[in-house]
């Protein structure tokens, strides 16, 4: 059996050789992306496995199918870039790693969290300008005295809301489909609007879907407490960023953590140093004191990327050899 890893970072080869050694299955890595140019690096190889935020190309799923190809797995929890009609009608079976380590996004919200609302890139800026004085710029909330909103309570959500209760804050939450352990130190709200409008600082943990495409629009963000935070850890098209920039800029809201933008493609890992963005609304987010920004990286710990890259070459392997995987999405 032979393998191709497209999109393989540097960090990710160790893991996959590990795997290959163990396994006794060949696995192939490229740094490109899979693309129809690329396309010709499948042949010869019985499973594809990627690592891109973009929408695959359509003229993809046909061709892989007509190369006797059966799967894609992506090295990540997200699945937005496949079309999974696409893939469903050519016979392709698509995987994800659902769990590959909840922890690392849990801890990079409650870090990123507090380094904005103890206003740390500020307080930086401050003192590499020789400006050493305490004033109200810089005057901090303590977590204990916030209410924290967690959207979504699953893995990454239920343990992001025990960190923060950890430090003696209120924690509620909402989900369609609440979860018991995370009742032991939350309380649910019955709607996301009743969340929104108690909560301090919310904090999202949703997969991208159909319905929730700028869940967070100007509508939902107006209910929100003035000077309030927004956390986004989970996938950028939940927030309308142009929205959340209007927020920002009338006061509604105190800050925001972005670790995903919802245009984030063209540039999300790569090195662009010196290099001009073409894109008006991330160039007005970058402009922002209020705006913490990090490049879609929370998940990324030695922990995280062996997992990703085990469990996805666990799931091709498994849907090659008996055509089914626990990681399947259906």
């Amino acid at each position: 059996m032979n393998l191709i890893m497209f999109g393989t970072r540097e960090d990710e080869k160790d893991a996959a050789m590990v795997w290959s050694k163990k396994t006794g299955i060949n696995v192939e890595t490229t740094t490109e992306i899979l693309t129809m140019d690329t396309l010709g690096k499948v042949k010869g190889n019985d499973g594809v496995l990627i690592q891109q935020t973009g929408k695959l190309d359509e003229a993809l799923y046909p061709a892989l199918a007509e190369m006797g190809i059966k799967q894609l797995a992506t090295r990540s929890a997200g699945y937005d870039m496949f079309d999974l009609k696409a893939a469903k009608e050519n016979g392709l079976a698509i995987t994800n790693v659902p769990a590959y380590s909840p922890n690392a996004i849990a801890e990079f919200a409650v870090t990123a969290s507090l380094n904005m609302i103890r206003h740390m890139d500020l307080i930086k800026k401050n003192v590499e300008n020789h400006n050493f004085s305490w004033n109200k710029g810089i005057l901090s909330r303590e977590v204990r005295s916030m209410k924290i909103g967690i959207v979504g309570t699953g893995r990454i959500g239920r343990i992001t809301g025990e960190l923060f209760a950890g430090f003696g804050a209120e924690i509620i939450g909402f989900d369609l489909y609440p979860n018991d352990e995370a009742r032991k130190f939350l309380t649910y709200k019955d709607t996301l609007e009743e969340l929104v409008k108690e909560a301090d600082l919310i904090s999202i943990h949703m997969p991208a879907t159909e319905d929730n495409y700028h869940l967070f629009n100007k509508e939902l963000l107006a209910q929100m407490k003035d000077g309030a935070y927004l956390v986004n850890t989970a996938r950028g098209t939940i927030v309308d960023t142009e929205d959340l920039l209007e927020a920002l800029e009338n006061r509604k809201l105190a800050g925001a953590v972005l670790d995903t933008y919802e245009y984030e493609h063209p540039f999300v890992n790569k090195d662009l140093k010196g290099a001009a963005i073409d894109d008006d609304i991330f160039n007005a987010l970058m402009a922002r004191d209020d705006i913490f920004y990090t490049p879609h990286i929370a998940f990324y710990t030695e922990t995280a990327v062996e997992n990703l890259v085990e469990g996805s070459l666990d799931a091709t392997r498994d849907i090659i050899t008996s055509g089914k995987s626990d990681f399947e999405v259906k």
